[in-house]
């Protein structure tokens, strides 16, 4: 009978799916705020009659368009009104399940860290929904106080608060498990942003406009706030999503303080480019970018340089015991962990050849970073990981 491996199909759908939809998503987002920005001052009498307070003419696709945005609404509803939502639902949906598949069905494997903290896998998982329930509750908080009419007091406490979250959630959970969690923490406030603010506060509008009413111009100022909120989180959120290839940010012992210094340069490129909209272009933004990028990278490299490689030579009969007893559970030709029937990568780590065959990945994997063996469940210790170290070295000599 045919075997099919159902989670990893389930995986690779959800996966395509979320980044199908936030693609969608991103790029409205980006579209609009780019038109908020673009929007000239109406010229002529009857729009500004009508109320419209910006327009702008454009071309694309070998079409005209002339957009008119209103300073609150038009005065009757159109008989066809598109909404976009769903693709910022559906890319929370297929965000979270593929958390769910991953992060929490896998939570001994992808999420939890023993030598962090030990957990159930249902402790986990509720740790980990409450670090998302929270998130949206404390950022929802500020936005309704006195704060949030202050939009750059705003950005700053918000940003420190998310760097706390980033440290919290690095104490308890995997590297990998703490740095998602902090994305779908961002991911979840932005979908929330639309759905419990921005597409209600349009709802009151055309509900008002139905009735013949003026609607309230604070309900699309809201609204404008959240979503531009979202327009400086997206680039965070995108680097988050794809952290996992990275374990030069991830797995650093100040992962934490990476991500946030890579919130900063995501903040000035896209500062750089809503204000370039404006026609107000300032280089200094992107300059100061690039800079703070380069003060990350030498940093942080040093010190994710590995375990430090000195010590008496190490044998290929020390290093084949330490691969069965951490890595051939999985990585081998017939792995025996539960969670994998074929090794992972296609890498065979029972067989020496293949071990000198991929030192340099195993480097990174095992001993650059903490990646390897996942959630440590085999327990490496730190002087086995020197060991590796030493070893690895002396193949390059």
């Amino acid at each position: 009978m045919m075997e099919i491996d159902f989670v990893a199909w389930l995986g690779m759908a959800l996966r395509w799916l979320h980044l199908i939809t936030g693609i969608a998503w991103i790029g409205s987002s980006f579209y609009f705020i780019w038109l908020d920005n673009n929007l000239k001052a109406p010229t002529d009498e009857k729009d500004k009659k009508d109320g419209v307070g910006g327009a702008l003419w454009a071309v694309h696709g070998g079409g005209f368009y002339h957009k008119k945005k209103y300073q609150v609404a038009p005065d009757h509803m159109p008989e066809d009104l598109h909404w976009f939502k769903w693709e910022a639902y559906f890319t929370w949906i297929s965000g979270f399940l593929l958390l769910a598949l991953i992060y929490y069905y896998g939570a001994g494997i992808f999420l939890i860290d023993q030598n962090k903290m030990v957990f159930a896998p249902w402790q986990a998982i509720l740790t980990g929904l409450g670090f998302l329930a929270s998130g949206w509750v404390i950022y929802d908080g500020l936005c309704r106080s006195r704060i949030g009419e202050n939009n750059s007091l705003f950005g700053l406490i918000w940003f420190i608060l998310l760097t706390v979250m980033a440290y919290g959630l690095t104490q308890v959970f995997s590297d990998r498990g703490a740095i998602i969690h902090l994305g779908a923490v961002i991911g979840t406030v932005m979908a929330a942003n639309v759905f419990m603010v921005i597409i209600p506060n349009q709802k009151k509008v055309v509900a008002a406009l139905l009735k013949g009413e003026t609607p309230d111009p604070a309900l699309g100022i809201k609204a404008k706030q959240r979503s531009l909120h979202n327009n400086y989180m997206t680039l965070p959120v995108l680097l988050i999503m794809v952290s996992s290839h990275y374990p030069v940010m991830i797995s650093h012992d100040y992962n934490w303080l990476i991500v946030a210094g890579m919130g900063i340069v995501a903040w000035l490129i896209r500062h750089f480019f809503n204000l370039k909209h404006r026609g107000e272009v300032n280089y200094f933004y992107p300059v100061a970018g690039i800079v703070a990028f380069i003060i990350i990278m030498l940093w942080a490299s040093p010190m994710s340089a590995g375990k430090k490689a000195e010590g008496p030579e190490v044998s290929d009969a020390e290093i084949k015991v330490m691969m069965t007893k951490h890595c051939s559970s999985c990585h081998s030709d017939a792995p025996h962990h539960d969670a994998f029937d074929q090794a992972p990568a296609g890498l065979m780590l029972d067989k020496m050849a293949e071990v000198k065959l991929h030192a340099p990945r195993i480097y990174q994997q095992v001993v650059a970073s903490d990646l390897m063996p996942l959630g440590n469940e085999s327990r490496m210790t730190e002087e086995e990981r020197r060991k590796l170290a030493l070893w690895l070295k002396a193949l390059d000599q």
